[in-house]
């Protein structure tokens, strides 16, 4: 489902559905951004500098091109999935740039946001319109129901390519016109699932340290993470609205809780580099009078503000 209105459009150009997507770069992810295109009924034409890694999807039909500008000459769509900003660079050459003018280029490598923004304008530059992409799961996770991917750019092109979309997943937000939007939405989830992972296996490190069983520990935290993720979006509601007044967690709560658990970890004998980070923010907010407002209020702290 897309996370926006879909716009009625009264040329029919805009509204045919795509037949041929040029899919550059064939790795795990590319791969399988092939095989769901070809599952849908695209005709696909695949580029990797790797030829070996076309050949299975050459016998699954995908039409492999000898060069990268030879594949997105073919398509009306073109996808690219390489391994960084220097590679999608270095395989985006002139003849590559002039072979996608009047098409669109929906970029699902990694790039930074002053990188994506860089890619736009050279795109605009060759008649080209520039999407930013940012797959939010594993490979073997793509094309399901909700499966999140997220997407910046022009919102007519958008539309235009749904067939497209909705062969890699059914959980697609677009979040606005400009390219920076969706890589530092990127790096947004990311810092959350990075957070949230070292402050998982900081837990389990230390109940391992106890002798305490790490397999219940994990189950847990499975069962409690739906209740965790509604707590966490009320908190983005109180940042989104700046009204900090306490109403489910009070910042001086957590500044207590985040001291316990850094000298538990010191306690143990553990590396407690984290926890000592973790505490000294809420630290800050707390001396910068923050702790009778509600927990977001240290995004204040974040942002110099205090």
């Amino acid at each position: 489902m897309l996370w926006y209105p879909k716009i009625q459009y009264s040329h029919p150009q805009r509204s045919m559905k795509m037949k041929s997507i040029a899919v550059i770069g064939l790795g795990q992810m590319g791969s399988t951004l092939a095989r769901l295109l070809l599952d849908a009924g695209f005709e696909v034409h695949v580029w990797n500098r790797t030829p070996g890694k076309a050949a299975a999807l050459a016998e699954a039909g995908a039409k492999v091109a000898a060069s990268a500008a030879e594949a997105l000459s073919r398509a009306e769509f073109a996808v690219m999935c390489v391994h960084d900003h220097g590679a999608a660079a270095e395989i985006m050459t002139p003849n590559a740039w002039r072979a996608l003018e009047g098409k669109a280029l929906l970029q699902f490598t990694t790039f930074s946001p002053q990188e994506a923004a860089a890619a736009a304008e050279t795109a605009q530059r060759h008649g080209a319109v520039y999407l930013s992409g940012a797959i939010q799961v594993a490979p073997e996770q793509m094309g399901k129901p909700d499966t999140t991917i997220l997407l910046s750019g022009p919102r007519a092109t958008v539309d235009r390519a749904q067939t497209v979309l909705a062969a890699f997943g059914g959980n697609i937000a677009w979040l606005g016109e400009r390219a920076t939007a969706a890589p530092t939405m990127d790096l947004a989830t990311l810092s959350f699932v990075y957070g949230a992972t070292s402050g998982f296996l900081q837990g389990a490190a230390l109940l391992q340290q106890e002798g305490l069983d790490v397999q219940r520990y994990g189950a847990i935290v499975q069962a409690m993470s739906p209740s965790f993720g509604e707590f966490l979006q009320h908190e983005a509601n109180v940042v989104a609205g700046g009204d900090y007044s306490i109403s489910q967690s009070p910042l001086s709560i957590s500044v207590d809780a985040t001291r316990r658990i850094h000298h538990a970890m010191r306690a143990a004998g553990l590396d407690a580099s984290l926890t000592g980070a973790i505490a000294q923010l809420l630290e800050r907010a707390n001396a910068a009078g923050y702790s009778g407002e509600e927990l977001a209020a240290v995004t204040k702290v974040i942002r110099n503000q205090g």
